[in-house]
């Protein structure tokens, strides 16, 4: 019987139309994260049709549960052997799961599609606390669009297990984007957008109104976000006993070209639970912007103010009202700072321990032991290309800084091997040494290896290895 319906063709596979027909709101593809012509995309089962090459984009499509055996009464299915079967089968839920979680988004997808038993794992709501996405070609507004969708299956409108969103680098999120995820994932926590040029304040303004908790925002490289700000809905409806503030902690504003000193007393009047806080690169910042912050944020452990040139000692002494909460200063670059700025801060901010003052022409010897005698558990410290730093100064910092780890000296044209001996033999712990384009004798690195054996040397000294 099976032989003469075999041969006489009564049994057909069902057309690519059927197939396309059983399609349904369940299952993203991963041609929705994963662009149709990459070489792991054309193999095995994730070449499937759910891509479209008319237009040249990555198209979202989403699929039912596969079915877990034919079941066509005519058709005989032979059991396999056990020997044959995949070792990763055998494999219980929990450890399936744990197998899950260090795959990204895109990969998820694709081991929802295997069977029904990986589909029902890979939906695991453990398993999306997380959507990390990467990729200039992403239609990330779709992708994010889908996937809230499924997660929403179990409580309508609203996804409660999405606590992280990172869709750092992909270039075609625009707002449209940013709004899906406001209305769908209140319990939004952190949130990692840089490098996405298209998305504005407005954008920006929904996520944090909507999205209560968020802790940890990067915006970094976006250079139409000019302030962080609840919108004016949100604004009227909270009473005044809330205060209007927002709940992000940690804000990466790096190369937000735009923002001034009137953006910066917004978010510091907003934003008064910050304590890390990076500004790198924002050019148009002054003191001024400085003395805003200074009165709301009083909790700030990191700032970074690296390569804003309008930045002096009027600035430094703002940011030395943080005192002991300080731990982490970067003032790189900010040409206007002098030793009267690092005196305010050496003075006031005694638990230091990372500071960055690369290219600080303006520091001396002076402010280098004025810094060492009243940050003594220093621990990283920056000072490249400072002209005027000698084997003064480092003596003074070896004889207080015992526990200094990194120390960058990188182009300090007055620098010798006896200053260098002077920090190996007081600084044991010492993990890293930059001495580029300094003047230092191979013998000088030699006492170095010698007395700092974790110790990384960075140098240009041919001579030795």
């Amino acid at each position: 019987m099976d032989a003469y319906i075999w041969a006489h063709g009564e049994l057909e596979r069902p057309s690519r139309d059927s197939d396309l027909s059983m399609r349904t709101l369940s299952t993203p593809s991963p041609a929705l994260i994963c662009p149709p012509n990459l070489p792991g995309f054309q193999n095995g089962r994730g070449s499937s049709t759910s891509s479209s090459s008319i237009t040249g984009e990555t198209v979202a499509m989403v699929h039912s549960p596969p079915p877990t055996r034919l079941t066509h009464p005519l058709i005989r299915l032979a059991s396999r052997p056990q020997k044959e079967q995949a070792s990763i089968e055998r494999l219980p839920d929990h450890a399936m799961v744990q197998v899950f979680s260090f795959l990204p988004t895109n990969q998820l997808c694709r081991c929802a599609r295997v069977c029904r038993r990986w589909y029902n794992l890979a939906w695991d709501p453990r398993l999306w606390r997380t959507i990390r996405l990467t990729g200039e070609t992403i239609n990330v507004d779709r992708a994010l669009k889908v996937l809230t969708r499924r997660l929403c299956q179990d409580t309508p409108n609203v996804c409660l297990m999405l606590e992280t969103v990172s869709v750092s680098g992909c270039r075609r999120l625009t707002d449209r984007g940013l709004y899906t995820i406001a209305q769908c994932c209140p319990e939004l926590r952190r949130l990692e957008v840089s490098g996405c040029y298209n998305i504005s304040n407005e954008a920006v303004f929904d996520v944090v109104s909507l999205c209560p908790n968020l802790e940890h925002l990067d915006v970094s490289g976006c250079s139409k976000v000019t302030c962080i700000s609840l919108t004016r809905e949100a604004s009227i409806k909270l009473s005044p006993l809330h205060g209007k503030q927002i709940s992000i902690r940690y804000l990466d504003m790096t190369d937000c070209f735009v923002l001034e000193d009137e953006g910066l007393h917004t978010i510091a009047a907003h934003c008064t639970q910050l304590t890390h806080l990076y500004l790198r690169r924002c050019v148009r910042l002054t003191d001024e912007g400085l003395r805003y912050l200074m009165i709301y944020c009083t909790s700030i452990k990191e700032l970074s103010v690296s390569d804003c040139r309008f930045v002096s000692d009027f600035g430094l002494r703002e940011i030395a009202k943080l005192e002991s909460r300080l731990r982490y200063l970067s003032i790189a670059h900010c040409g206007r700072v002098t030793d009267v700025g690092i005196r305010y801060v050496a003075k006031y901010c005694g638990k230091l321990r990372y500071l960055n003052a690369r290219g600080c022409e303006g520091i001396t010897d002076h402010g280098l032991e004025y810094l060492a005698k009243n940050c003594a558990k220093l621990k990283s410290l920056d000072i490249g290309k400072c002209p005027l730093v000698s084997d003064t100064g480092l003596e003074c910092l070896a004889l207080n800084c015992f526990n200094l780890k990194r120390l960058s000296l990188k182009s300090c044209e007055s620098i010798t091997g006896q200053g260098l001996q002077i920090v190996a033999a007081n600084c044991f712990d010492l993990q890293m040494l930059n001495v580029q384009d300094c003047e230092v004798s191979v013998e000088a690195l030699r006492f170095v290896k010698r007395h700092c054996k974790r110790c990384v040397i960075e140098h240009t000294n041919p001579a030795f290895f």
